[in-house]
């Protein structure tokens, strides 16, 4: 059986900025890792100013990494998507919540994957032997006990036999594993159900509940120190989730407002210190690179964070 523990509203306008502070993150040696969702698209739709943003960061020097709790490609198709739109990427330079939870397997039989490429192509490179949940074969009982783990990530045809297949070998005894946990994604046509939603329907069939292996959790924070060390700056555009991750690594945060949060969520949120919100990742590029952000009066401290966590704010 398996072991193991356990992303993005149109943005809105940005607060209005007090006095001047320097920037905190003006070590340009530390790499930046960012969120693709929201983040540098929306769909297959760039975000305007991203591709020029990635462009000035690593002509500056700084080193740009990509983190993605979206399990339905595998690392070499998000890295050729990046370069379609403008951003030189090799596979190595993405981290995908498939490969974390796909690494952390070690399955005595079958993995029925419940999700898209990413994962499949993860089990397969591993050598590890799976079924995905459409195929009608896990319709045969014997098929279902043979099963030793289920893999939920997102993919977009899940239906009710898939949901069914994937209930029963659950309740057969196979473990139950997750890539992340998001309720949402951000399509270009508007906020979309994500891989937690998917999840939630399993998870309630069987009463169990799944260990979340991308952000915020750990064995996401764990890869990210793998391969981008042990310091850096995190950029997402959700507070639950990549608020969190930020959180859990010790890095500064930086929030853009182009994907899950829009700018009133931040009435109800206290940020981290360090934290800097920007409309876009354009935005927040031009203060880190002007190495001067604007201080945020009117958050108070102790207030819950939309999604999940806590944080504070410096005042």
């Amino acid at each position: 059986m398996t072991a193991g523990v356990g992303d993005s509203a149109p943005g809105g306008a940005v607060p209005a900025a007090g006095p001047a502070v320097a920037f905190p993150w003006r070590d340009r040696s530390v790499p930046w890792v960012l969120d693709l969702d929201g983040v540098v698209w929306r769909g297959d739709r760039p975000i305007p100013g991203a591709v020029a943003g990635i462009g000035r960061l690593r002509d500056a020097g700084v080193r740009v990494g990509f983190c993605t709790n979206n399990a339905s490609l595998a690392p070499e198709r998000f890295a050729a998507a990046l370069v379609d739109i403008g951003v030189p990427a090799v596979p190595e330079d993405v981290l995908g919540s498939a490969n974390v939870a796909v690494d952390t397997l070690q399955p005595t039989g079958r993995v029925l994957a419940c999700a898209g490429e990413g994962v499949t192509a993860a089990l397969a490179e591993r050598g590890i032997a799976f079924v995905r949940a459409d195929d009608p074969s896990l319709d045969d009982p014997a098929e279902v006990a043979a099963i030793d783990t289920v893999l939920v990530g997102f993919h977009d045809w899940f239906d009710y036999a898939a949901m069914r297949r994937a209930t029963r070998a659950v309740l057969g005894g196979a473990s139950l594993v997750a890539t992340n946990d998001d309720p949402l994604y951000p399509a270009p046509g508007g906020l979309s159900p994500g891989c937690g939603s998917i999840l939630a329907a399993i998870e309630r069939a069987t009463g169990v509940r799944a260990p979340r292996m991308g952000k915020p959790h750990g064995p996401m924070a764990d890869a990210i120190r793998r391969r981008f060390g042990d310091t850096g700056v995190f950029v997402g555009d959700t507070l639950g989730t990549d608020a969190a991750m930020a959180e859990r690594l010790g890095w500064p945060f930086g929030l853009v407002l182009s994907g899950n949060t829009a700018s009133p969520d931040l009435d109800r949120a206290v940020l981290a210190p360090g934290t800097e919100v920007a409309p876009d990742l354009a935005g927040l590029v031009d203060r880190a690179l002007a190495e001067v952000l604007p201080h945020r009066p009117g958050h108070e401290r102790g207030a819950v964070i939309p999604g999940g966590g806590t944080a504070v704010v410096e005042s």
